[in-house]
């Protein structure tokens, strides 16, 4: 199967470059063998793939003068529809198109199928999908090989340069004086505890009460929250458009050393609640 073959090649002639740019051979057990062999080697296969064989078969799809009738292929199976523009069902393209023991109306032209097996036997029908299936994994490698040949004997470098990075001298820093640090206080403390449950419908409900508290010292005004992972309703904030929460409608502000409490039910760990924004009278 072609498969073996067209990706075993396109190796070969990837090889054959790195060979050609580090100007070296391969060595077997017979002898070596130089880069240009082994690009002659892949390109003997693709002659092979295209009609240099012993049934004088192009396995490509419109190429030569004998090449598969019947790919195993849904819509080069259906006539096209610049030849006849009638909607054809999913079902229908199947049965009655699929099925038929005719030539392919819709010509997949550049198509590598599967291929014969070891022993060239090829049979060109349209459920043989082994031999007579378009993959990917035919064509691909093949298009790498072509691309090459293409390219001619001059060979591609496949020696990349490599950049050798050289460590700079790092100078001593100045030991830094030690610093003590200051306690940050934060101006908003927010407690979350379960005060009830209860079970229904197999579930367990939990009431949590979240105390919010100003350590600031000073008044806060336009106080927003966060609030994710609530599962259920919530009372004593008002939800924003943006999906934060603010003060409550009868609360315009939370003076110094004061708390203000919300609650809310779900059948969860506690919601995660935290300080979005706010500003000090």
């Amino acid at each position: 199967m072609f498969y073996f073959v067209t990706s075993a090649s396109f190796l070969l002639t990837v090889y054959s470059d790195y060979l050609t740019s580090a100007r070296r051979d391969l060595h077997c057990s017979s002898g070596p063998v130089a880069p240009s062999e082994l690009l002659a080697f892949a390109k003997s296969q693709v002659d092979y793939i295209l009609g240099d064989n012993p049934r004088a078969t192009s396995y490509m799809v419109g190429y030569g003068n004998n090449y598969p009738q019947q790919v195993h292929h849904r819509g080069s199976s259906i006539v096209s529809v610049k030849v006849d523009p009638s909607f054809v069902s999913c079902r229908g393209g199947y049965a009655t198109w699929f099925s038929r023991k005719a030539s392919d109306p819709n010509l997949l032209t550049g198509a590598i199928v599967g291929g014969p097996d070891a022993y060239d036997n090829f049979a060109d029908h349209r459920d043989n999908y082994e031999q007579t299936e378009p993959a990917t994994y035919n064509n691909a490698p093949l298009l790498g090989i072509l691309a090459r040949l293409h390219g001619g004997q001059g060979g591609y470098n496949q020696l990349l340069p490599v950049e050798v990075h050289v460590a700079k001298p790092i100078a001593a820093q100045p030991k830094p004086y030690p610093v003590k640090e200051t306690p940050f206080a934060a101006p908003v403390v927010i407690e979350q505890k379960p005060t009830t449950s209860w079970v229904a419908n197999g579930k367990t409900y939990y009431r949590y009460s979240a105390m919010v508290t100003n350590k600031s010292g000073k008044t806060i005004k336009n106080l927003n929250l966060s609030v994710s992972k609530l599962y259920g309703p919530l009372w004593g904030l008002t939800k924003s458009p943006s999906g934060s929460y603010d003060f409550p409608t009868w609360v315009s502000s939370l003076p110094a050393g004061k708390s203000m409490e919300f609650v809310y039910i779900h059948a969860a760990s506690p919601a995660q609640v935290s300080l979005s924004s706010y500003t000090l009278a």
